[in-house]
């Protein structure tokens, strides 16, 4: 995955934006190629279904368009463009199209995919064996999300887009997210965070079509950067000191040698589990739900800055036993009591 870091900005989407100079130079481009009294007059007299509407103006144009691109695309694989001859002589070269249709967020875009005699042409807009276009993915992913089962998202697309996706196909889409999701949840972290914020928030979640209330475990680090990291998300049926300390192995297990300050609330047993995994915590009474928050939306700070809403810090009791104070000498012959 890319960087794991959870930093003070904005929501980061799942793909890199595209630069608004680009945006512009297309609306250039589309604007020569496709002038205002040339849409009116490509547009006069047809209805509304019949520019919108599956197999309407809008999807045949992004076929063209769909269908140009990819012929770019091997004209340049080939080296040379389409009606002159392979460069020196005998070589590969056109091998006609394959007709396929693609889901996308117009409706279904029916494109032919140029082909070459050697079959080493591997296009990049539309791929082989590829039947939706970049767009449709995250849609199904902002629905799952959103609490939607399979089915509802498919009849959702069917009704809105006029667009028909399988359940098997919607399953295969968020089972990749799933993946991604399992390979952050076990990511190496840093040796040695500064400052962690340990807690519990008790958050509603709809799970087989009823919604329940679950623990969800937070555990949020500061690294010797400034900078802000979610170390873990985990899930529970109740917050407890026991399944804190498995919590703190898997931090540990993941790389985590030490922690110099431990910001967590007043549940009981919580600091004897913290000392058990990392004896050389210092620890916080916070409010750690607020701090954690704050922690995540507030401008960066070095390590050096306290905590926010973090009592008086104290350290784990350790095993040496207390200083006593010497028995007061006595004058001789004097009685050692009053």
């Amino acid at each position: 995955m890319p960087s794991q870091k959870l930093k003070s900005r904005g929501g980061d989407s799942s793909r890199s934006a595209v630069p608004e100079s680009s945006v512009e130079q297309a609306r250039d481009r589309l604007a020569g190629l496709l002038p205002d009294d040339a849409l009116q007059d490509a547009l006069e007299g047809l209805a509304p279904e019949e520019v919108t509407g599956p197999g309407g103006l809008l999807t045949q144009l992004a076929g063209r368009v769909i269908e140009t691109a990819l012929g770019a695309e091997l004209s340049e694989h080939l080296g040379y463009p389409p009606g002159q001859a392979p460069p020196g002589g005998a070589g590969n070269h056109r091998n006609g199209h394959t007709a396929k249709t693609v889901q996308s967020e117009l409706g279904p875009v029916k494109v032919r995919t140029p082909r070459d005699r050697k079959g080493s042409f591997e296009p990049k807009l539309v791929g082989k064996r590829q039947t939706r276009l970049a767009g449709l993915d995250e849609k199904i992913l902002a629905l799952y999300g959103g609490g939607m089962t399979v089915r509802d998202i498919a009849s959702h697309l069917q009704d809105l887009y006029g667009v028909e996706i399988a359940r098997d196909t919607i399953s295969r889409v968020t089972d990749a997210v799933l993946e991604d999701v399992a390979a952050w949840r076990t990511r190496p972290l840093e040796t040695v965070y500064p400052i962690v914020y340990f807690d519990a928030l008790m958050v509603k979640v709809r799970e087989d079509r009823s919604v329940r209330t679950r623990a969800c475990y937070l555990a949020i680090g500061v690294t010797v950067e400034g900078d802000r990291e979610v170390l873990g998300i985990w899930w529970q049926e109740t917050e407890g000191a026991k399944f804190w300390l498995a919590v703190l192995n898997d931090l540990h297990q993941r790389g985590v040698k030490d922690v110099l300050i431990a910001c967590v609330d007043g549940l009981t047993g919580f600091p004897e589990a913290i000392a058990a995994v990392f004896p050389q915590a210092w620890f916080r009474r916070a409010s750690c739900t607020r701090s954690a928050r704050a922690c995540a939306t507030s401008p960066t700070r070095t390590a050096s800055t306290s905590p926010p809403s973090c009592g008086p810090s104290t350290r784990r009791p350790t095993s040496t036993p207390p200083r006593t104070r010497s028995p007061r000498s006595t004058r001789p012959g004097a009685s050692a009591t009053r």
